[in-house]
């Protein structure tokens, strides 16, 4: 410091080195000077890494929940480990291999909490001839012999005692369940007689000591054993097939040499139920590694030695079920990855923008310390200091919550992911304040047209690619190249779009200059140039808009393909909207056939006769054939219906003209090629008859029988039945229209099905919702009742959840990139505003503009979108196989259709135009009556 004379001031002589000057910190000056924008970094950090962070999370607790669900619908037998062994020893023996084989459980997967179920059991069952016995059709019943260890935990004594050890030359000490003994009619104190198999053989009693109640009919426990805890009902076999009941009783322990002697191939098992809620989804590889180790591998041979039982043997159905869902989690990888990815694309886009329009904001800042001698190492440095104290801090919660609200075992990709967001969100400002300190260098538009030439190379290749192999083959994990290039195709078409939306909003300018009225040409010329002059940042938000339109757009096309599939698979399975099928014997009578095609929604039925028991005779032999016979007017609706084998019903017409007049009919072309040109054939039908036929027609499929390639042959049911009348016993009835099921079981119980049929009553799939089951050998179906099968499936239900829950995670920060882009623009916005109202610029006007100048960016965004979004379905729908998602096989790739595609462009352009129209009506009058009473201070 100087005096005015020039010369030095003098120095306080009590003034110490504490005295002097120390500038303040930069860090904390900064934060003082503007504490709005450090808390929206902060906050833009903390949303942008709880993201990042949560979506792995989330990917994984859906993988592991997809696999435990579909692994517990399989059910305890399937996902058990069985071993086996001839019976020997005693309950000790049993005990102590039963410990051996546990103890080689827990590296990848574990034994369920309940533990093992284990014992002995005879082979085969033996005949009971009492007299009083139940015989649902005058066979005998039978019965097992059984020791489990811990039945008594599962079981209470209801009456009589529990078996104990044998007596020598008396009858084997049993206890059976209430339920077998009311089916069988078997009494307490009885004594079980059983047939010899040879003369000579003294045949086995059984002596009834205790009767014990079941103390939960669906516990785990009762898994596969032998009708314990109710009598199964099972039929003989042979050309007539008789029923008789099977049962199962319980010794002790001490009487395992009696489980021997009561028939040949008693043997001990041990069922090992696999601790599904344990298993994940990472290591499924090397738990089936594992899990195959343990049936035939090292561990089988191990343990087999450890028990000293050579002929140990291993079962169990976890290796095919664990290639299943290995094959339905890379089906639905993609699906539940490009929403992800998707949104991972438009946060990065915000967070560009937002360090751009700060780095704008802060332009001149920076510039006044570069001419005041700051080094740009210095001043990055401090920048980054600052992003240190908003990003880090916000950064570390958002990762802790991530973590803590979505507990998963593995936290590594979700850290993995936060640190470099959070890392990207700390250089994003220093990076672009390096680019602002950048000399300007000539020849920056041949810059920018080389990096959209390479983006647009790495586009055309990476669809090329996936076009050329398909989709990675499953236990590749989620296909990457896949998963990017719906991404690559919208920035691709975003650098478009940002080279065509000038010249569109410039040609619209140019006819808004034509008409009266200054609203439209103002806001369409400052769309021209840019929200708020600044060209460039006005791409980003142009950008985030169409990715997230591009990924909402193509994820909901295979979603709807998905849903599209399984009901054209439903449909076809069934044979229509609704069938019902009738067991040997039974006839769907006429009255069913009248009453059934007048319930509600049925627009086309018809009683069908089909059989697989038909020959055409000729040249070469017998060539046995579906035959299918139904009225040719309502069998073509139904085909043509279900786009199956349509046929016109004037081909069919004729016949009947007599005996030796032959019957038209429709064949297979496989048939057709088969029989060659010969104009008439002979069908041989089930009862011997023979039937002339002449080929009217040749169809590829038909609704009466699933599959292609088969053989068939349809004939109408007028002249068909004239000349053979077994072929109007219909046993197949086909329709079509929104039916209810419950409505059509119930028809069939009052007008086909009697209370003398035969069997159990067992209900089809749905038949607790439905009312009273059927009887056995009746099936009624429906495509909704399918579809409802077909879709509950929980991995594809998670991924749907996740990709929707991403798609409106992107609709937000695309919503954010445009109002960043107002808020940096309000400023020079409100000006603009201020003064046009002093030149009698109305309110109404002044939202008018503001509204010309930001939506057209929206709308070309949301078109632009659309369009990618249905080209990236045409250049990578073939890559696509979808049969898995579906639950059935279907045709390979996606269809091109406009409402998947329509919808949420539709929706993410209303929600960003609700957000541009509420900041303009919120911030803009507030801020013009501001810039009115103050002037204009810049």
């Amino acid at each position: 410091m100087t005096s005015p004379a020039g010369t030095a001031a003098p120095r306080s002589a009590d003034a110490g080195p504490e005295a002097a000057h120390r500038p303040a910190a930069w860090v904390r000056t900064r934060l003082r000077a503007t504490p709005l924008a450090a808390l929206l970094t902060a906050v833009l950090a903390l949303g942008t890494v709880f993201l990042a962070a949560a979506f792995p999370r989330l990917l994984d607790r859906t993988a592991d929940q997809g696999l435990r669900e579909f692994l517990r619908d399989r059910g305890p037998a399937a996902t058990s480990i069985l071993a086996t062994a001839d019976l020997r020893g005693d309950a000790k023996g049993l005990d102590d291999a039963a410990a051996l084989l546990t103890a080689h459980t827990g590296a990848t997967f574990r034994v369920a909490p309940g533990g093992p179920v284990y014992g002995s059991r005879t082979g085969k069952p033996r005949s009971l001839t009492n007299p009083g016995l139940a015989r649902p059709e005058k066979a005998d019943p039978v019965m097992d012999l059984l020791y489990v260890q811990g039945l008594r935990d599962h079981v209470t004594l209801a009456d009589g005692s529990w078996p104990d050890a044998p007596t020598p030359g008396r009858p084997v000490q049993i206890a059976i369940s209430r339920d077998v003994a009311e089916t069988v009619r078997i009494h307490l104190g009885d004594i079980l007689e059983t047939a010899s198999a040879t003369s000579d053989e003294k045949a086995p009693q059984a002596l009834v000591v205790g009767i014990v109640d079941v103390a939960d009919q669906n516990d785990p426990y009762w898994t596969d054993l032998s009708c314990l805890n109710r009598a199964c009902l099972n039929y003989t076999t042979g050309k007539e097939p008789a029923a008789y009941w099977r049962t199962a009783a319980l010794v002790d322990g001490s009487a395992l040499e009696r489980v021997r002697t009561w028939q040949t191939g008693a043997q001990d098992f041990w069922r090992l139920p696999v601790d599904v809620d344990s298993l994940r989804a990472d290591r499924l590889a090397a738990t089936e590694r594992d899990v195959a180790s343990y049936l035939t591998g090292h561990t089988a041979n191990t343990l087999a030695n450890e028990t000293r039982r050579p002929g140990l043997h291993m079962n169990s159905a976890l290796p095919e079920l664990f290639r299943q869902a290995t094959e339905r989690q890379e089906a639905a990888a993609p699906l539940a990855a490009i929403g992800p990815a998707g949104l991972a694309g438009v946060g990065m886009v915000v967070l560009c923008l937002a360090a751009a329009l700060t780095g704008d904001r802060r332009a001149a800042e920076l510039r006044l310390l570069q001419a005041r001698g700051g080094s740009r190492s210095g001043v990055l440095l401090r920048l980054l200091g600052e992003g240190a104290v908003t990003v880090l801090p916000a950064a570390a919660v958002a990762t802790a919550l991530a973590l803590w609200l979505l507990p998963t075992p593995r936290w590594g990709g979700a850290v993995l992911a936060a640190s470099a967001v959070a890392l990207f969100t700390l250089l994003a400002l220093p990076l672009r304040a390096a680019r602002l300190w950048a000399r300007p260098r000539p020849g920056s538009g041949r810059r920018r047209v080389v990096v959209e030439l390479a983006v647009l190379a790495l586009t055309v290749t990476a669809v090329a690619e996936v076009r050329r192999r398909g989709v990675a083959t499953a236990g590749e994990g989620a296909d990457p190249l896949l998963v990017l290039a719906p991404l690559l195709l919208a920035l691709t078409g975003g650098l478009l779009l940002a080279r065509l939306q000038p010249l569109l909003v410039g040609a619209l300018t140019r006819v808004a200059a034509r008409r009266p009225g200054a609203v439209g040409f103002l806001g369409l010329t400052r769309a021209a140039r840019g929200t708020g002059g600044r060209p460039g940042a006005a791409v980003l938000p142009l950008l985030a808009l169409l990715l997230a339109v591009t990924t909402a757009g193509f994820g909901a096309t295979v979603l709807g393909a998905v849903d599209t599939g399984r009901t054209r698979a439903a449909r076809l399975s069934v044979g229509g909207d609704a069938s019902v099928i009738v067991p040997v014997g039974v006839t769907v009578s006429s009255a069913f056939a009248a009453a059934a095609a007048e319930l509600p929604g049925i627009r086309a039925s018809a009683p069908v006769w089909a059989d697989t028991e038909v020959f055409v005779l000729g040249g070469n032999g017998a060539t046995r054939v579906f035959a299918v016979v139904a009225d040719p007017a309502a069998y073509a609706e139904i085909s043509r219906s279900l786009g199956r084998g349509a046929f016109d019903p004037a081909a069919l017409s004729g016949g009947a003209g007599g005996p030796d007049a032959p019957v038209p009919a429709l064949v297979s072309a496989e048939l057709a090629r088969q029989l060659g040109p010969a104009a008439t054939h002979r069908l041989r039908l089930p009862n011997g008859a023979e039937l002339l036929t002449a080929t009217a027609g040749t169809i590829d499929a038909t609704p009466a029988l699933q599959g292609d390639g088969r053989l068939f042959v349809v004939l109408p049911a007028g002249p068909a039945v004239a000349l053979a009348p077994e072929l109007g016993r219909a046993n197949l009835w086909l329709a079509t229209g929104p039916v209810d099921e419950g409505a059509l079981r119930s028809l069939v119980r009052e007008r086909i099905a009697s209370d003398t049929e035969r069997g159990a009553r067992v209900g089809s799939a749905g038949s607790a919702d439905q009312g009273e089951a059927l009887p056995t050998g009746y099936t009624v179906r429906t495509s909704a009742g399918v579809t409802a099968e077909l879709a509950d499936d929980p991995l594809q239900e998670s991924a749907a959840r996740l990709f929707w829950a991403a798609v409106l995670g992107a609709g937000a920060l695309a919503l954010l990139a445009v109002l960043l882009t107002l808020v940096r623009a309000a400023p020079e916005r409100t000006a603009l505003l201020a003064r046009l109202r002093t030149m009698g610029l109305r309110p109404r006007q002044g939202l008018a503009l503001i509204l010309v100048e930001t939506l057209p960016q929206t709308l070309v965004a949301a078109v632009g979108g659309g369009l990618v979004a249905l080209a990236a379905v045409a250049l990578l729908g073939p890559a696509f196989d979808l049969s898995i998602l579906v639950g059935a096989q279907i045709a390979r790739g996606l269809p091109i259709a406009v409402p998947p595609v329509l919808l949420p462009t539709l929706g993410l352009t209303a929600l960003v135009a609700a957000g541009i129209v509420a900041e303009a009506l919120i911030a803009g009058r507030r801020q013009i009556a501001t810039e009115l009473r103050a002037g204009d201070q810049r």
